[in-house]
């Protein structure tokens, strides 16, 4: 790899970590949301509605918004961008609301750490695809990223069964790895990256509407879920940080590192999560009127967030200088 291609790959791997920080902002939020949302519904607390109106607010806004971003250019929509914005879309709305759903039914520690499972299954797709077995450094990231999510979340093998929770977010992991490799396909090389994600947002939305019209106990439900400030102001965050700003990145730069290096840096996501869960609770708590104490620095954080920074390190000064994107 070439200075220059080396640079672009460091680039990336740090706007891909960038992109991490940006979703783990939706933690906290989603958080206080799940406290504040059941006031504002007399009670309601069906977690596949609040789960589903959350994802649907969140992605129609945001396309709503690129749509005046993109300007002219989204005249000149291709039938791959549209593919590819539809398949992204699928898969990752899919995963959210699995995800969303796994975590009203299991422990946010078993959940965090079930969610990283695209990490191990990654380098085995990449086996299956260059017929081949993963290199050292990548296996020996992935077991070191293993370790540092369990650290971090602080599950145990006895907290570990396979409930209605567990299994939610299992498969929530299996689409996002869809989603990665979606993203990663040869065949969308030279997409523009405002169009296919306009169509990404767009059919995120539409995937939840079904779900929001089954679950919902009536249609002003969907109106006072967000009918307060504090509600309104959440969203905001999600839509712009969460959804444009990760987003758009993850985007525009994972092609330009492998999708196993992907899965690595995205695992930094419950770092981020950890230590934004320092400050940002209690202000978000009184913005809304609702009880969320601000967590408590640990041992956990300390190791579990230095052996997921080794296992990046790892990878990028192995991997980085002779590797390829992989296809999918």
């Amino acid at each position: 790899m070439s200075v220059s291609g080396s640079r672009v790959h460091a680039r990336a791997a740090a706007m891909l970590v960038l992109a991490t920080a940006c979703w783990a902002v939706s933690f906290p939020v989603m958080r206080v949301l799940s406290f504040h949302q059941p006031t504002l519904l007399a009670g309601t607390t069906n977690s596949w509605f609040l789960s589903a109106l959350g994802v649907g607010c969140r992605f129609l806004v945001a396309g709503l918004c690129l749509i005046p971003l993109c300007g002219r250019r989204m005249r000149y929509l291709t039938g791959s961008e549209i593919a590819q914005g539809v398949g992204l879309g699928i898969f990752g709305s899919l995963g959210m609301l699995f995800q969303m759903d796994g975590l009203a039914h299991t422990d946010a520690s078993t959940s965090a750490f079930l969610t990283q499972c695209y990490v191990l299954v990654l380098p085995l797709w990449q086996s299956l695809v260059e017929r081949r077995p993963p290199s050292r450094p990548v296996i020996v990231g992935c077991a070191v990223v293993v370790a540092g999510v369990a650290v971090l979340s602080g599950m145990t093998w006895r907290d570990l069964r396979l409930g209605r929770g567990e299994i939610e977010t299992i498969i929530a992991s299996l689409f996002f790895t869809g989603q990665i490799l979606w993203l990663q396909r040869p065949a969308y090389e030279g997409n523009d990256v405002g169009r296919f994600t306009t169509v990404m947002f767009f059919v995120m939305a539409l995937c939840m509407a079904p779900v929001v019209a089954v679950t919902a106990p009536n249609l002003s439900a969907c109106w006072r879920a967000y009918a307060s400030l504090p509600s309104l102001t959440f969203l905001a965050l999600l839509v712009g940080v969460c959804t444009l700003g990760g987003y758009l990145l993850m985007n525009h730069w994972q092609r330009k590192v492998t999708a196993s290096e992907a899965g690595l840096i995205y695992c930094s996501e419950p770092v981020f999560a950890s230590l934004l869960a320092l400050i940002l609770p209690v202000w978000l708590s009184r913005f809304a009127d609702v009880n969320y104490p601000n967590e408590a620095i640990t041992w956990r954080l300390l190791v579990g967030g230095g052996l997921i920074l080794v296992s990046n390190l790892i990878v990028q000064i192995k991997v980085a200088p002779t590797t390829t994107p992989e296809a999918a």
